[in-house]
């Protein structure tokens, strides 16, 4: 896929992402997470980076980034969800530094997961501010709507 194209593909997982927040934000046990202050990176195959933070608290959205961040640079490094890496080091099938990470910088937490584009084009992406199972939700959503 060209540049362009995988750009226009990602702006609009974006927007669409934006749309879903409110449907979010009506279930209890997400709102009170961050109250909406949500955030989503995008890590292509190249290492190139694409974000956004929603919300209107400007800490919080900071705070939400950093944890995106780190969730979506972990699945670039090792090509697998966040929780199920955790899982694979601390049961020894992985060595902790197997892929260039150290304990205290892994994150175990839901949310960051690789996605396969319908014309191949893989993406490790890392969105943090609801549930982790719905951090893992949204951004299916999001793809599968563009």
């Amino acid at each position: 896929m060209n540049d362009q194209i995988l750009h226009l593909r990602i702006a609009l997982a974006l927007l669409a992402i934006e749309d879903l927040i409110p449907s979010y934000m009506e279930v209890q046990e997400d709102k009170v997470i961050s109250n909406g202050n949500v955030a989503v990176c995008i890590i292509d195959e190249e290492g190139t980076v694409y974000g956004r933070m929603y919300g209107n608290d400007k800490a919080r959205k900071r705070q939400s980034y950093k944890i995106a961040w780190t969730k979506a640079s972990q699945v670039w490094l090792t090509g697998v969800k966040t929780g199920d890496y955790e899982k694979l080091v601390f049961n020894n099938i992985v060595a902790e530094n197997a892929n260039g990470i150290d304990a205290p910088d892994l994150i175990g937490w839901q949310g960051g997961q690789p996605l396969t584009l319908s014309d191949g084009t893989k993406l490790s992406v890392g969105f943090s501010g609801f549930r982790g199972t719905t951090d893992l939700e949204i951004v299916i959503k999001a793809f599968k709507k563009i």
